[in-house]
């Protein structure tokens, strides 16, 4: 299998490619450092699998996984990450990545998670599922000011442009600041949103 490896650390780039290529199975193709670089290495050497960082500059890896899910929705993605809270697991996975796995993964163990994902199961790292099978906080639903200010934006009809526009953010912030939201509210989409919104106005 061909691996692209994505991370903002040449190092642990570096470290990976070299153990990853010990395996008689798989290939790395390439490696990047941000979500845009990681685009574009897919647009030249169209890899099987995406061993993707979350947390990266410019471009991040959530914002990565939807762009190359949606040119390329036969490449597999795998989260790789030091981050195990359950805002960075969902969007990963509302994103469209199909692994979730932590940086403390010993190598053995995600050269075989690998062949899960490309043999086409979903795999989540058991911490993880740990995280996300936690009870659910009595406070799910409360929204942080900010995200307050989104709803009230998409409430009133404003694009996710025009949201980042009022309130200097970027697209991509509002983007994942959506998916919290909906994640928090238990909802699926803007009009929904948008109803709950006015629901609590009333």
């Amino acid at each position: 299998m061909n691996i692209l490896i994505v991370d903002d650390d040449p190092l642990i780039c570096q470290s990976l490619r070299l153990l990853l290529s010990r395996e008689p199975d798989m290939d790395v193709t390439a490696t990047a450092n941000d979500g845009a670089a990681a685009i574009q290495c897919c647009e030249e050497v169209l890899p099987d699998i995406v061993l993707m960082d979350i947390r990266m500059p410019g471009m991040d890896g959530i914002q990565a996984a939807r762009q190359i899910k949606q040119k390329w929705p036969q490449v597999q993605i795998m989260m790789l990450t030091t981050f195990q809270d359950e805002h960075s697991i969902r969007l990963a996975l509302l994103a469209g990545a199909e692994g979730y796995m932590l940086k403390s993964t010993q190598v053995s163990s995600m050269a075989q998670q690998l062949r899960a994902l490309a043999s086409g199961s979903s795999v989540v790292d058991a911490n993880v599922l740990k995280t996300l099978m936690l009870p659910e906080k009595e406070n799910r639903s409360e929204l942080t000011p900010r995200e307050n200010d989104i709803l009230e934006l998409v409430a009133l009809g404003c694009s996710n442009r025009e949201i980042a526009e009022q309130l200097f953010i970027s697209e991509g912030t509002v983007r994942n600041t959506l998916s919290i939201i909906l994640d928090k509210l238990e909802l699926r989409d803007r009009t929904q949103l948008a109803i709950y919104y006015w629901r609590q106005s009333l």
